[in-house]
């Protein structure tokens, strides 16, 4: 199976910089799913555990998110990395209509 050439060049971004694509793609379609399944995969797990992610509870707003996911700016991602990366490149093959 090949590659498709929007995948290579994606893959060929670091993981910051796919980070950032895709929050900026999550932030324009309000994805607020996409951010939580990122969350539950970062290395600080305290963090994920004290977000339970219903709607229906009192719980971080939407700024609080985007906070939260600047404090993880330039963070080493350690082993999740690679897990992190292909979400980040999944995530904008299916959503980013600017490619």
């Amino acid at each position: 199976m090949t590659e498709s050439p929007e995948f290579a060049a994606l893959d060929a971004l670091s993981t910051e910089e796919l980070r950032e694509r895709a929050f900026h793609v999550a932030r324009k379609h309000l994805d607020v799913g996409f951010y939580w399944d990122v969350v539950r995969h970062l290395p600080d797990a305290e963090t994920a555990a004290s977000l339970d992610g219903a709607f229906n509870t009192v719980g971080p707003t939407v700024d609080e998110w985007f906070a939260l996911f600047r404090e993880f700016e330039g963070h080493d991602f350690g082993d999740d990395e690679p897990l992190l990366r292909a979400k980040f490149i999944d995530y904008l093959l299916k959503h980013d209509s600017a490619k």
